[in-house]
């Protein structure tokens, strides 16, 4: 069996480099220790897992299971995040070519699905994430609402992008404005990777 233990991914920019909407003191708060966080619960999980069938024991497989969903989920959702995160002015920012078309198409404007997607994000009852995926073979868009890291996620969904509204994503800069780091947030989005995404 090949075991690979989760890795911290190095960030694609300075963490500095969203500013002002993002800070620095939020971006090492977020990747240095939440993400690092989510990483070490899938990994521990994982080891408990790979020391029973290598002892030939029993463990509580529903905690252990629960654990790793949560934690493994939190790590992928922020690789995506961290990705389609991009300065202002990189010339990444704005929507062009098949994911705008594709845009257009299932919600009838850009406008009309940023409202739609904000919302969404706004909405999230505690922690959790708003997310645009893509079903390729049923060709059509789909906004989620995901509670926590691994609730509500749809089968069958690639995640082009999405938008973390855990507190601590915000809080350094926002306080318990959620509706207004959202707001920045569009300010950021690299819809060259959302498009990359939408292309495999």
């Amino acid at each position: 069996m090949n075991k690979e233990l989760y890795k911290l991914p190095d960030l694609p920019y300075a963490y500095d480099a969203l500013e002002p909407y993002i800070s620095k003191e939020t971006m090492v708060l977020h990747h240095d220790k939440h993400h690092l966080a989510y990483i070490n619960g899938a990994n521990s999980a994982l080891e408990k897992i790979w020391k029973s069938r290598e002892e030939n024991t029993e463990i509580d497989y529903k905690s252990v299971l629960r654990t790793l969903a949560f934690n493994a989920g939190g790590h992928l959702l922020h690789e995506i995040f961290w990705k389609i995160l991009a300065p202002k002015d990189s010339g990444k920012n704005q929507p062009m070519g098949e994911i705008l078309k594709q845009i257009e198409k299932d919600f009838k404007s850009f406008e009309r699905f940023k409202t739609e997607f904000s919302e969404t994000a706004k909405s999230v009852e505690g922690s959790g994430w708003a997310a645009l995926a893509f079903h390729k073979d049923h060709g059509n868009l789909a906004i989620i609402q995901i509670e926590k890291h691994n609730v509500n996620l749809y089968p069958e969904q690639k995640i082009l992008l999405c938008l973390d509204v855990w507190e601590h994503a915000y809080y350094v800069d926002y306080k318990n404005d959620r509706p207004k780091f959202i707001e920045n947030w569009w300010n950021l989005v690299n819809w060259d990777e959302a498009g990359r995404r939408m292309s495999l």
